[in-house]
């Protein structure tokens, strides 16, 4: 019988199991319509840095002692023993050139930035907190390896004004400036590793 195509039998979709994505795909929705942040396809879900923040990777213990030193507001994530600094898009491009101002970029620091093209893992959005009390975290301290909110972005609001970033760049005048708050990461940076080379 020419011209006749066999019949092919449908084979349909795989099934994710239940509730495995349906957290996924509320964060998405949560970061892209919520916030206005763009993520990469995948699982787990990852943000794309660059285009309305890059990001400040540092050991959480150095974070933890630049938050206490630094102005409040600004998104922070941590992730196992490591926290991520959201700052002004453009950061990551300037750090390299803030540590040499700084007088730091003759040193090996453990802090990184992700800047342009690059991804980090989107914690899962905060679930809220009773009336009036701040959205909270299953997981505060992300030593499970997945990344949590230790300062949640808030949806609604223009997220980026809050972001650590270059003075001379033109800053709201509310964002904590971007030279400082590397400066008090690179020392603390330092101090850490001075405290394991001396053990």
């Amino acid at each position: 019988m020419a011209g006749v195509l066999p019949t092919i039998p449908t084979v349909p979709f795989p099934r994710r199991p239940p509730g495995t994505s349906g957290a996924w795909e509320r964060a998405r929705w949560w970061y892209e319509s919520g916030l206005g942040w763009p993520t990469a396809p995948g699982t787990p879900l990852r943000l794309r840095t660059g285009v309305r923040f890059d990001v400040l990777d540092v050991p959480a213990e150095a974070g933890h002692a630049a938050l206490a030193r630094s102005a409040p507001g600004f998104p922070v994530a941590l992730r196992g023993g490591r926290m991520l600094l959201l700052v002004a898009a453009g950061g990551a491009d300037e750090l390299p050139g803030l540590l040499d101002w700084l007088e730091w970029g003759s040193l090996t620091l453990d802090l990184r930035a992700i800047g342009a093209g690059g991804q980090v893992e989107a914690p899962l959005p905060p679930e809220p907190g009773p009336a009036g009390l701040p959205p909270t975290a299953k997981d505060r301290d992300g030593s499970q390896g997945a990344a949590v909110w230790l300062r949640p972005p808030e949806p609604g609001g223009e997220v980026e004004a809050s972001l650590p970033t270059l003075s001379a760049l033109g800053g709201a005048g509310t964002a904590p400036d971007l030279a400082r708050l590397v400066h008090t990461l690179a020392t603390q940076c330092h101090r850490i590793r001075l405290s394991r080379t001396a053990r």
